[in-house]
Parts: structure tokens; C-alpha cells; sequence
């Protein structure tokens, strides 16, 4: 998959997050380039069982599928997992103690204690020799979605938690917790970013965030941010219709 290739590379990644139940859309915005799919088990209305059919949909065209679980739970994490999701997206951690359990939720033992069932998609309902399974299983990827002041204040403690590979940080939130609201592109949120950036470089983990528009994804990637989660697929769908509404009638 192009995702790893790049990552490989020290190259930076970009991808949607998904709100959409049709295997088909996926399949086609992977076909148009992106190099990973957020499916949103957080505020998307999709449940375990057609996720694994939109999984399908990243895999056949060459697309890096994430989920984003709904909580900080082993069932959560470990069914993402089982049903063949690539990434796993953790939200709402401001500790380094949940950062901890969303390791153990997700890794098989040494490095976790996700629980374990062979007779899942991602280990080919049992096909795959179990020892591979367990190594391939353990080389997913971990993202952790750091919210709120608390998470914030908490930075270095938990980038210090062995196994997780990407930092993922939503602008609107960093903000918020700066106490500049919605100012995105402020010099305090910028600079934070930066630290961010920085830091999780020093401990070879990945940097990721949030953004819908086009400007501000570039100067992210101008500071260095590996994981760029452009927009989600509905309001790209809006914007391109809104976009050719307003072409042919003016």
C-alpha cells in the first residue's frame, strides 16, 4: 500500500475521514489517490459490521484503512482490529495512563494484552499461521487522538508510552485548549504545533492533524506534520456539488 511506502520514506500521508455506509465511495476516493481512509465509528453512523465491508473497499483500491473506535475500550479497539482495519485512531486521550491501555487494547502480548481470537478476518478466520498473525497483528498502527487542556499539559508523559505511532492533534481542540477558540492559524496554536511536531520526532513517532481546508493542509505540511487528515468525504461531496452548482450558474 502506498501508505507504508511513504511512511517508509519519511514521506507525509493524506487521507479523509468517512462518514459514508457505501463500500463504494470508499473504493472510489481511494481510487483517486488518497492514501488512507479514517472510517468514523466516533460520530459516523457505521457499526463493526459494514466497517469490515468498507475495509474491503480501502483494501481493493490500495487504500490504508484506519478506524476511529467510538471509546478507549478493548472491545472497541480489538474489534476494529479483528474485522482487518490497518490503523486503529484512539480518541479522547489526556493521559499517559490511557495511553497505556490503548496499547494493551490493541497489541498482543508482549507488548499488550489484546485478547485473542484466530477465527477473525484479520487472521484469515484461522488460514493464517497464528505466529505470523500475532507479529503481523502487533505492526498495526496506533493512533491516539490527543483533546483538552489535560491531554495538553500531559504531552510528554504520554508520548513517553512505548508503541504508539501517531500523535494525532484537531486543530479546533488545540485551540480551544489554548483559550483561542477557533483561531486556528493562531501564532499560539502554530507554535504548539510545532512543539508537538518536534517532540514526536525525537521519540520517532508520527504527527497528525485535522483540517478542511486546502491552505492550511499545506502549511501543516510546510511544518513538518506526517499524518494530514483532509476534511471528510460528505463535505468534500457538498463542496464539489456547491462548487459546479455555482460554475453553471453564473
Amino acid at each position: 500500500m502506498r501508505f507504508l511506502e511513504k511512511i517508509k520514506k519519511g514521506e507525509s500521508v493524506l487521507g479523509p475521514f468517512s462518514k459514508t455506509s457505501d463500500p463504494s465511495m470508499i473504493e472510489a476516493m481511494g481510487y483517486a489517490g488518497f492514501d488512507f481512509i479514517i472510517i468514523d465509528l466516533e460520530h459516523g453512523p457505521n457499526t463493526v459490521l459494514n466497517a469490515q465491508n468498507l475495509i474491503r473497499a480501502a483494501e481493493v483500491s490500495g487504500t490504508f484503512p484506519v478506524i476511529r473506535v467510538a471509546d478507549n475500550t478493548a472491545t472497541d479497539i480489538g474489534k476494529a482490529l479483528d474485522i482487518g482495519a490497518k490503523g486503529v485512531q484512539v480518541p479522547q486521550i489526556t493521559t499517559a495512563e490511557e495511553a497505556r491501555a490503548a496499547v494493551s487494547h490493541a497489541k498482543f502480548s508482549p507488548l499488550g494484552m489484546r485478547g485473542v481470537c484466530r477465527f477473525v478476518r484479520a487472521a484469515e478466520f484461522s488460514n493464517k499461521d497464528r505466529f505470523a498473525y500475532f507479529q503481523e497483528a502487533n505492526a498495526q498502527f496506533l493512533i491516539l487522538q490527543l483533546e483538552g487542556q489535560e491531554a495538553i499539559a500531559n504531552f510528554e508523559d504520554i508520548i513517553s508510552v512505548e508503541g504508539i505511532d501517531v500523535i494525532f492533534l484537531g486543530p479546533y481542540d488545540l485551540s480551544q485548549a489554548l483559550g483561542v477558540s477557533g483561531q486556528i492559524n493562531h501564532p499560539l496554536v502554530l507554535e504548539k504545533m510545532q512543539y508537538v511536531i518536534e517532540k514526536c520526532k525525537s521519540k520517532n513517532i508520527k504527527s497528525g492533524v485535522f483540517t478542511d481546508k486546502i491552505q492550511d493542509a499545506k502549511r501543516w505540511l510546510d511544518l513538518g506534520v506526517d499524518y494530514i487528515s483532509f476534511s471528510v468525504d460528505v463535505g468534500i461531496i457538498q463542496e464539489a456539488s456547491k462548487t459546479i452548482i455555482h460554475q453553471l450558474s453564473t
